[in-house]
């Protein structure tokens, strides 16, 4: 049977996010394929300049996070099984710390031997070509190559971002994140080459040490990232600017049903879903019937499409770890 791409888990996606889904498929799959026109390009063209070696393998890192949201996509979509009971959605995770160390790692090395060009005093020296019978400086083919490099990574950037906060896909934010430092490496590298033109040879090393310590930077904040949410930290928005609000839906809609007295719960992050477990403290006098469990976990459920699984505990006290800005939110709203 083939897999369908329409859902995660067990979980329809509503009809906006199958068409969101679907339209980010395609575009990583243009990425993929302008990323091979672009690192061939840039390959037959770089010469001895460091900005235009680390651009060029810049270019081969950005295919990581289109390859990974294209893998965790098709494993997240694998159904539960009694070994994987909560499903596959951490591939989405798993995904999300390779390409971050894949981009540390690299921004590390580049960084390192940039600098180290720098400090040595380095003069690259950029040669000569001969085209359609004229002798051409390899310096205008450069600049000319990493200028047609720039205008797609920045509407790529732009439209994964908006689909990353549809979907809540960190990959896919990761991936747009990586498209703009792609347009910054290549305006940096083109800045290095007229600098070796201008006899300035100090700014091809400083252009290279630039787009590497874009490249340590973008990894260090992927694999931060990837590490807190695979160790169940508390559920963030898809670019980590702040704990999801789901968190306050359902602690809202729990305690406003008629038997509970007060509620909080605790939210982590699958990858694409989110697992919940909610804790109730049900009235003085009241002990909830398995009927009204169900419509609670069904009501948190309805929420929204992110919340995949959810688990409803009875407990007389809520539990010290549940608190946070939900539950915050919580206390002020019963004074």
């Amino acid at each position: 049977m083939k897999a369908r791409t329409d859902r995660f888990g067990r979980t329809e996606l509503p009809e906006r996010q199958q068409q969101a889904l679907k339209r980010a498929i395609r575009i990583e799959w243009a990425t993929i394929a302008f990323l091979a026109v672009a690192i061939t390009a840039v390959g037959l063209v770089t010469g001895s300049s460091q900005a235009m070696k680390a651009a060029w393998i810049e270019d081969m890192l950005s295919l990581a996070p289109p390859f990974a949201f294209l893998l965790a996509v098709r494993l997240a979509n694998k159904q539960p099984n009694p070994k994987y009971p909560f499903g596959y959605h951490r591939s989405v995770g798993v995904a999300h710390l390779v390409a971050g160390v894949a981009l540390f790692t690299m921004g590390a090395f580049l960084l390192y031997d940039s600098i180290s060009g720098l400090v040595k005093a380095e003069h690259p020296p950029i040669g000569t070509v001969v085209l359609f019978g004229q002798q051409l400086w390899l310096g205008w083919l450069m600049m000319g190559v990493m200028a047609l490099t720039i205008p797609l990574p920045i509407y790529f950037g732009r439209v994964k971002m908006r689909l990353a906060e549809e979907l809540h896909d960190k990959v896919l934010y990761a991936d747009a994140d990586m498209n703009k430092a792609d347009w910054m490496t290549a305006a940096g590298s083109i800045v290095g080459v007229a600098g070796i033109g201008l006899g300035l040879w100090w700014m091809d090393a400083a252009a290279a040490s630039f787009i590497a310590a874009s490249i340590l930077w973008d990894g260090i904040k992927n694999m931060k990232a990837a590490i807190t949410d695979l160790m169940d930290t508390r559920a963030t928005t898809f670019d980590e600017g702040k704990p999801h609000p789901d968190a306050a839906k359902v602690d809202d809609y729990l305690s406003g049903l008629p038997w509970v007295a007060d509620a909080g719960a605790r939210v982590r992050d699958q990858g694409h879903v989110f697992h919940v477990e909610a804790f109730v403290v049900p009235r003085r006098g009241m002990s909830p019937t398995l009927e009204q469990l169900m419509e609670a976990r069904d009501g948190c459920i309805a929420l929204d499409w992110k919340i995949q699984d959810i688990v409803i505990v009875p407990i007389d006290e809520l539990p010290e770890e549940v608190g946070g800005p939900s539950a915050e939110h919580q206390s002020e709203r019963n004074r």
